[in-house]
């Protein structure tokens, strides 16, 4: 990025994802002529396009709670239903409260309601679930649109998390191909000569947050945006290298 410059900008056009749906598809024929894809663009897909695409939509009406789902339920004043899903979902509960359970998501993230979410899901009485594989699925999207157009492009598949000690969301990766999720700086020289200690950086976290801004979180219908002029930033590493270990989190 020797000009030090990043354009984004929307997919447009993209209509209503239904479980089953092209999105490789939708999105390359929404960006024919001017806005067609360059090698070295990275996509950015919404979690919810991408969970909906592969059928992670629940009905709740199916959903039996079971007993340590009614006792949470009560607990945080929640559906039993979700609850049991966000259970079904987690390896643990972190904490819970009213109105909040923060878990650690069988993919290891600790984030509230497993990254269960009934927005924009297609009615009050479905919940929409994270992909069974957020890496894979990103590595699916990149293989498809190289495969349809010949260009080689990254994807970050992102998802709205809150953060501890901090008030708002932001947009993190859940899931990369293509793309440097975690570049390690340590031992490279600062400005001064002096090297790098404990710098690595969340690359892919930062391309979800920069997204997110064009994205936005809420009815605003733009699911899929692209990033050029980013450029590469070290060897390609997936989403989950971004999830702190256990034994490194003092928080636990």
């Amino acid at each position: 990025m020797d000009e030090a410059r990043l354009s984004l900008f929307a997919v447009p056009g993209l209509p209503e994802i239904r479980p089953g749906d092209d999105l490789a598809a939708l999105v390359l024929d929404r960006l024919a002529g001017d806005g067609a894809l360059e090698d070295g663009d990275i996509l950015v897909f919404a979690q919810k396009v991408v969970s909906k695409a592969e059928g992670r939509i629940v009905e709740l009406a199916a959903v039996a709670p079971s007993i340590p789902a009614q006792a949470l339920a009560e607990q945080t004043g929640k559906d039993p239903r979700i609850v049991e899903l966000i259970l079904s979902e987690s390896r643990r509960i972190v904490r819970a409260r009213i109105g909040v359970i923060i878990a650690e998501h069988r993919l290891g993230p600790i984030m509230a309601n497993a990254g269960i979410d009934q927005s924009n899901s297609g009615g009050d009485e479905r919940a929409v679930l994270l992909p069974l594989d957020p890496d894979a699925s990103a590595a699916r999207l990149r293989d498809a649109i190289r495969q349809r157009c010949g260009r080689a492009v990254g994807v970050v598949i992102s998802d709205s998390f809150g953060r501890p000690w901090r008030l708002g969301t932001c947009g993190v990766a859940i899931g990369a191909a293509g793309v440097a999720a975690l570049v390690d700086r340590r031992g490279a020289p600062d400005r001064e000569g002096r090297p790098l200690v404990a710098t690595s950086i969340g690359h892919a976290d930062e391309i979800a947050a920069a997204a997110s801004l064009v994205m936005g979180q809420a009815d605003e219908g733009r699911p899929v945006v692209v990033v050029r002029g980013l450029g590469g930033a070290g060897p390609e590493t997936p989403a989950a290298a971004l999830v702190r270990s256990a034994g490194e989190d003092l928080f636990r």
